[in-house]
């Protein structure tokens, strides 16, 4: 449980990803510690865009999380589907005192809240023996990508504490566009290519400010909670970091599953 030099964007896109095994997005998250990242951290940090509260909180979880199923007229099963991983109020602690001593003053502690499905499920395909301490962070979607950027930073220490920071969101999210398609709708596709591009070349400040930077902005992100967990994990791995995509695939015409690692270099 050394330091931890990567941290994660992953895609969740439809809480499905739980039980359908002919999306390629589930192999990748099944196949994460063999292929992706193998060393067992210490604890996880969860950011999930299905958190969203007006200032920075965590969940101060003692026991093992409950497991919320927010999702609604999915199939049955889904709802059976539990992950107890213990809850980590020691990485809760740490992050709000982490958060508190920066830019961020005000961080509250939920004792009561469990893992929603943007963490859960990822979690389940990742690490599906819910042993890992685990915590969850939630995002301000009153703010913009630069505060999100500067929580990552604050953040930043806790690799070196051992412990796995993951954004959990979607690199693009319109729910009223999604049907079933052979192809990926043209504003979908301009919008993913653009940020693998913006990532991959280490134009962070373009992402900060992706609203006017990145074409078809508002319609891949008509509310940003779903984007704003990239910015953190973005955030964390340093301003001189290097991204990296580590899977890419589409489910029902524009909902992208690009995943990315952030890797110090400094």
């Amino acid at each position: 449980m050394g330091a931890i030099k990567e941290t994660f964007f992953i895609s969740h896109g439809s809480p499905t990803l739980s039980i359908d095994d002919s999306l390629a997005a589930r192999h990748f998250l099944q196949a994460f510690k063999e292929n992706v990242f193998s060393q067992r951290p210490k604890g996880i940090l969860v950011i999930s865009a299905h958190w969203d509260t007006s200032e920075p909180s965590v969940n101060v979880i003692h026991g093992h999380h409950d497991t919320i199923h927010d999702f609604y007229n999915f199939p049955k099963p889904m709802y059976k589907l539990k992950y107890p991983a213990p809850g980590a109020p020691e990485l809760a602690k740490r992050v709000k005192e982490l958060l508190t001593t920066s830019s961020f003053n005000q961080v509250y502690e939920d004792k009561k809240r469990g893992l929603d499905h943007g963490a859960w499920i990822p979690l389940m395909l990742m690490y599906p023996e819910a042993d890992i301490p685990v915590c969850q962070l939630s995002v301000q979607s009153i703010q913009n990508g630069t505060y999100h950027y500067e929580m990552g930073r604050a953040l930043a220490p806790l690799k070196d504490e051992g412990y796995l920071i993951v954004g959990s969101g979607s690199a693009t999210h319109n729910l009223r566009t999604l049907h079933e398609s052979s192809s990926v709708d043209s504003w979908a596709l301009q919008f993913d290519t653009w940020l693998k591009e913006a990532l991959l070349s280490g134009r962070y400040d373009d992402i900060k400010h992706y609203e006017e930077k990145a074409p078809y902005a508002k319609t891949a992100h008509p509310w940003p909670e779903h984007f704003y967990p990239l910015h953190v994990a973005m955030g964390a791995a340093g301003e001189k970091s290097k991204a990296e995509l580590i899977h890419h695939s589409w489910s029902l015409s524009s909902l992208s599953y690009a995943s990315y690692k952030f890797v110090a270099t400094e």
